[in-house]
């Protein structure tokens, strides 16, 4: 019997120390493990945007995120896109539920999001904005790569009183009300309409639909009410007003009966200014990412963001083109799309 006891205590240490030996046998790291965080792992992030079909910017600002955002370059990412607030506020809180560790934005609108700022700083997720400004403190996000949305409107605006009419009788289509862009783009021509240095026939926001707008141009010109600058706040749109013009048998254009100036410089509406068919294009760049991606990757080494204005912006450099002064190398240099 002792025997027996004797070799079952045996057996039981053999089988101990073979499990020791599986427990601190550990796999090798690979070796193409992508770059992420510091300590090692991906670094989550939840993308919020506008979706793609909005215009040719958006296009370019998705694909500039998401060719970005990816697993090779160290990223967890998700992404969410709407063009209504509230469904843009739920899908930051379940980014923040998640546990994401970085939080991106570009905001439908630029108020209402002052308490899901607040529970992503509570949560440790940290916020950057890119593309659009929130109306909130600026110690609820880390940084905004931004466009100057006013100073958009105001180069636009100014362009337009260099043309120097007889009269502006302008026709005013805005993008979706309450966002940055949109804000931006109608406050320069507003201060023009008050000062009665312009006249507002018509000022109504088809939120960035090409089909809208057409709608809106249409109603104008069956009201028989004179017009001679479209003034729309993308490209989009200005196209859609166009689309109006050209089956009313309007002419527009350089030396023609309406001015025509979009935004956002995709390169098919940089092309009508080359040909003649439109007059003016404000530059938006859809290019954020890449600088967020240095000044996420700067925080997660223990670093220091630099560069930001007392805003705590990094504001993109733009321009406006002229019909007359355009070329084809602007358009391959700063046109967007294809």
């Amino acid at each position: 019997m002792r025997k027996v006891i004797a070799l079952l205590l045996a057996l039981v240490l053999v089988f101990a120390l073979a499990a020791c030996g599986q427990e601190a046998a550990k796999p090798e790291a690979k070796e193409d493990t992508p770059a992420g965080s510091a300590e090692g792992g991906l670094i989550k992030v939840g993308v919020i945007n506008n979706p793609p079909s909005e215009s040719g910017y958006r296009e370019a600002n998705v694909n500039d995120f998401t060719s970005v955002f990816t697993e090779e370059n160290g990223y967890d990412a998700k992404f969410f896109y709407s063009i209504k607030n509230d469904e843009q506020l739920a899908a930051a809180r379940q980014f923040i539920t998640d546990g994401v560790d970085y939080l991106l934005i570009s905001a439908a609108e630029t108020t209402g999001w002052d308490a899901v700022l607040k529970d992503a700083k509570d949560a440790g997720v940290r916020v950057f904005l890119f593309d659009r400004m929130i109306d909130c403190d600026k110690d609820l996000f880390e940084a905004a790569v931004v466009s100057n949305m006013a100073l958009e409107g105001e180069t636009a605006v100014n362009w337009l009183l260099d043309q120097k009419l007889p009269e502006y009788n302008v026709v005013h289509i805005q993008g979706a009300m309450g966002s940055d862009a949109q804000i931006g783009r109608t406050g320069a021509l507003d201060a023009q309409f008050e000062a009665g240095t312009m006249h507002k026939v018509v000022q109504q926001t088809a939120t960035w639909d090409e089909g809208e707008a057409k709608k809106i141009v249409e109603a104008v010109i069956n009201s028989g009410e004179p017009f001679n600058v479209i003034y729309a706040e993308n490209d989009g749109m200005a196209r859609g007003a166009v689309a109006a013009l050209d089956e009313a048998g309007i002419t527009h254009g350089v030396d023609k009966d309406v001015i025509v100036m979009g935004f956002d410089c995709n390169k098919w509406a940089l092309r009508e200014l080359l040909a003649g068919n439109w007059n003016y294009d404000g530059q938006c760049s859809p290019f954020q990412a890449s600088v967020i991606d240095q000044m996420i990757k700067t925080l997660e080494a223990g670093g220091t963001i630099e560069g930001l204005n007392d805003a705590k912006q990094i504001i993109s450099e733009e321009k406006g083109f002229d019909a007359r002064t355009i070329t084809q190398e602007d358009i391959d240099t700063y046109g967007l799309g294809e």
